[in-house]
């Protein structure tokens, strides 16, 4: 497949500009009302709603109920899926723009709204070209739910969104994108491997002797235990694990007790372990718990470990990066391609589709002069609507350019 026409470029630049005011006020509306979780109702209803407007076939009802696939068919065989995430986080949000989220204890903090917009943009940009020409591939778009710690993704792949069917061919590559706050405005960022690193949690219950607090001495203190496992837990990674890997132990909750005056008989932590080696995923899990059992015993008490495993390693195929590059410099020369050097230690679900088939994960930058994000997850944390037409071309560019050869 040679380069994308001038012609064809121009007229997709155009539509971009076109429908980015659209992007922008849907973008705004999904903030104002965030859903979690598998039970993204609302706005699945919104984003079928947009596609149905523009005449875009499209099938809901996956991952539970909240997943929506819409298809766009070629001149071949070959399909590019592209995917977005769509569900909140429960976090009060503390930015007072005339969006703000409506729903106590809810908001959009990872950006997601921002990702669907450009997405649906994306297939409405794709879709009034297909009534103008024949587009070279087909096209997929796929509206996930349940990022955020319910592995929509293994869900959506479980239910067929990347197979055959009567709408269309197999996905031969899947192009995801993350907004990222540190990143120039319009830049696009991407590395070659392992991206994300794998994401699990665990939880750690220490049984002892309950007492009266002023008699410490007749008590199996599960607090003190749990306290030295919290310190031990730490040098898993810094005495066991190569220094040039990475690996995370994080105890990120502790709850003991029920009244000031006495020892209580259990203590619980929680948290989360991060990897990009699956070697060094199996050695933090098996280590994790017997660390644990083992302080935990030689303080006269004992340790049950619950470890479960969450999202593998996403990583990100050679042969996909190198597509996604060339596409970058050859047909978006006016948005800038920056090489990223290292992995980060977050956890994304997209890893389930990059299992399957041949994926390319990549960030999209939010910074300028004029606006400055919160990180992600924090409380003022808001998507920069600057960055949206930068997202629509980029999506709608892969799905065009994509030789796949």
């Amino acid at each position: 497949m040679a380069s994308i026409p001038a012609v064809l470029r121009q007229r997709l630049t155009q539509l971009v500009v076109e429908e980015t005011p659209h992007a922008v006020d849907l973008r705004r509306e999904l903030h104002t009302h965030p859903e979690i979780c598998y039970e993204e109702v609302r706005t699945s209803t919104r984003i079928r709603a947009a596609l149905a407007e523009a005449g875009i076939a499209h099938r809901g009802g996956l991952a539970g109920g909240t997943g929506t696939i819409a298809f766009l068919a070629g001149a071949s065989d070959r399909s590019v899926a592209l995917r977005a995430d769509i569900d909140g986080l429960p976090i009060v949000e503390e930015n007072s723009c005339g969006w703000k989220s409506r729903t106590e204890g809810r908001m959009h903090a990872c950006g997601h709204d921002g990702h669907t917009a450009i997405l649906v943009g994306a297939a409405r940009v794709l879709g009034r070209l297909a009534t103008e020409c024949a587009l070279p591939n087909s096209v997929r778009f796929l509206f996930q739910p349940a990022e955020e710690g319910g592995a929509g993704g293994r869900r959506m792949v479980e239910d067929g969104a990347l197979d055959a069917c009567a709408e269309g061919p197999a996905v031969r590559r899947i192009y995801g994108l993350h907004n990222f706050p540190g990143l120039a405005l319009g830049a696009l960022s991407t590395r070659r491997g392992a991206l994300f690193a794998s994401s699990d949690r665990f939880e750690i219950t220490v049984r002892g002797q309950a007492a009266h607090a002023a008699w410490p001495h007749h008590s199996h203190d599960p607090i003190v235990a749990a306290s030295a496992i919290v310190l031990a837990l730490q040098s898993i990674v810094s005495r066991e694990i190569d220094p040039v890997d990475a690996g995370v132990v994080s105890t990120t909750m502790f709850h003991a007790g029920t009244v000031m005056n006495q020892i209580g008989s259990t203590a619980v932590l929680q948290g989360t372990t991060r990897a990009l080696l699956e070697s060094t995923r199996t050695h933090i899990e098996a280590r994790l718990a017997q660390v644990a059992s083992d302080i935990a015993r030689a303080h006269r008490c004992s340790a049950e470990t619950r470890y479960t495993r969450g999202y593998p390693v996403t990583r990100n195929d050679d042969a996909s990066v190198a597509e996604f590059q060339r596409i970058v410099r050859e047909e978006l020369p006016g948005q800038s391609l920056e090489h990223m050097d290292a992995p980060v230690m977050g956890g994304e679900d997209f890893a389930f589709y990059a299992e399957r088939v041949p994926s390319c994960f990549y960030l999209l930058g939010m910074e300028d002069g004029r606006w400055r994000s919160a990180h992600l997850h924090q409380p003022t944390y808001d998507f920069n609507d600057a960055a949206i037409p930068h997202g629509i071309e980029a999506m709608a560019m892969m799905a065009l350019a994509d030789r796949l050869e």
